[in-house]
């Protein structure tokens, strides 16, 4: 069932050059949910040391497919680092998912994990661990700080473009060329 839309949810942040902080440097991060207590987002950019077949392995699930044990899973950012995060697309109902935009979900329940492991998941999904989060008016105080860029989210980039190339293209969604950009801001 949809939920009404909250006013970054189904956004991407970009990192702008400037934003030095390592959890976040070059990075982009899907934004899940915003309301007045905050923002929660899953990093998009950004390998884990884990690959799904390790996922899998912890948690008991099973599957016979190589390629798919070998994906790597996503650095989703640094709070709950153990909790996982699966981004997907499909109309299929899931024991816990929110829709994020049209067509675009965030689930952290097993059974959609187990469903990918069989073959008979979401058509396209990327497993996070880990998660973002901002305070209520954090994320608001870092945009007009010239910390991120934000540009509406879209399935082309979250699954067929390669990680490291999201950074970048994400940006030049919207014209920006972040490899032009200082690496420090400023106000005048």
């Amino acid at each position: 069932m949809p939920v009404d839309p909250t006013p970054l949810a189904s956004q991407l942040l970009i990192a702008l050059p400037a934003l030095s902080d390592p959890n976040f440097a070059r990075s982009v991060a899907l934004i899940c949910q915003h309301d007045e207590d905050g923002a929660m987002g899953v990093v998009v950019n950004r390998a884990s040391e884990y690959t799904l077949g390790e996922v899998f392995e912890q948690m008991d699930i099973e599957t016979g497919d190589e390629l798919l044990r070998g994906q790597a899973v996503l650095a989703g950012g640094p709070v709950h680092p153990e909790r996982g995060f699966v981004i997907h697309d499909g109309d299929r109902a899931w024991d816990s998912s929110l829709e994020i935009a049209d067509g675009l979900y965030v689930t952290t329940s097993r059974d959609v994990l187990e469903a990918i492991a069989r073959g008979d998941g979401p058509s396209r999904a990327a497993v996070a661990l880990g998660c973002a989060g901002w305070g209520a008016g954090q994320l608001e105080h870092e945009l007009t700080e010239n910390s991120w860029l934000t540009v509406p989210a879209d399935s082309e980039l979250l699954f067929a473009v390669p990680l490291e190339a999201r950074w970048q293209t994400a940006a030049g969604r919207i014209g920006v060329d972040l490899q032009r950009m200082a690496d420090y801001s400023g106000h005048a």
